[in-house]
């Protein structure tokens, strides 16, 4: 059993169009990366039925496909809300311009990969290091898509797969596009295990409820951190109800 000994206030974090694009987008590259694999190497399924009636990679393609253009939209949408959500959906926290960034980022260094310090970072939103992660994840979700349409040109008519004509003879030919594509599908999925084992970690170690904020949208924060923030004003009675639930005793 443990005891909360500071006080909390409930503040909204992720908004609803943020936490949208996060599920249709972890959805879109699940169904991505599995239809991608089998692409790139389909089982070889024997059967007596006539070739005309045993469509079944053609289909995989066009689920692929299909997911490939809302994973591009979903992926738009978002680098528009980043410059009208709100202050933990903007641009300006993926790109470490301060110097109180690049300090966080060597304590959440410290508390994630190091493990000398277990103190949580004091972040409403992201931290710094989670931040330029995301940018970086952000920068290889659009080399994805410009290496999936730059192939996906070479087969369609359509007015949208033209405009990536030009990816293939710029980074050096068929083979090299394919061979870019399918290492960034590895790079998903090994960041999808990372990510999700962080996600439990923290929601462990600082009990912020970051689990079920990107469902919600709301964490809990320290009182005073969210006093230097500017929240705790503006959330008087939220804090009240939250003082009287962490009174007693938690499980942990």
């Amino acid at each position: 059993m443990k005891h909360r000994t500071k006080k909390l206030v409930e503040i909204y974090v992720w908004e609803l169009p943020v936490r949208f694009y996060h599920w249709v987008n972890a959805l879109c590259t699940a169904i991505l990366c599995v239809t991608g694999f089998i692409m790139a190497d389909p089982p070889a399924i024997m059967s007596e039925t006539e070739a005309i009636y045993a469509y079944w990679f053609g289909n995989v393609r066009f689920i692929h496909f299909v997911t490939a253009f809302v994973f591009l939209f979903n992926f738009m949408f978002r680098i528009y809300w980043g410059f009208v959500g709100n202050r933990f959906a903007s641009w300006e926290n993926f790109i470490p311009y301060r110097k109180s960034q690049w300090i966080e980022i060597i304590e959440v260094i410290k508390v994630d990969i190091l493990q000398v310090k277990s103190k949580p970072i004091e972040s409403i939103g992201h931290n710094a290091l989670a931040a330029i992660v995301y940018f970086g994840l952000f920068l290889a979700f659009l080399l994805q898509c410009l290496t999936g349409f730059g192939l996906y040109a070479q087969m369609s008519e359509a007015f949208l797969p033209k405009m990536f004509v030009w990816v293939i003879p710029l980074l050096g030919g068929d083979l090299q596009v394919r061979l870019f594509h399918h290492i960034l599908m590895w790079f998903f999925i090994i960041f999808a295990v990372i990510h999700v084992y962080l996600v439990f970690y923290h929601d462990y170690i600082e009990r912020r409820g970051v689990t079920s904020s990107i469902i919600g949208g709301w964490k809990f924060i320290e009182e005073e951190v969210a006093a230097k923030e500017g929240y705790v004003e503006e959330n008087e009675e939220t804090l009240e109800v939250i003082n009287v639930r962490t009174a007693g005793s938690l499980d942990s």
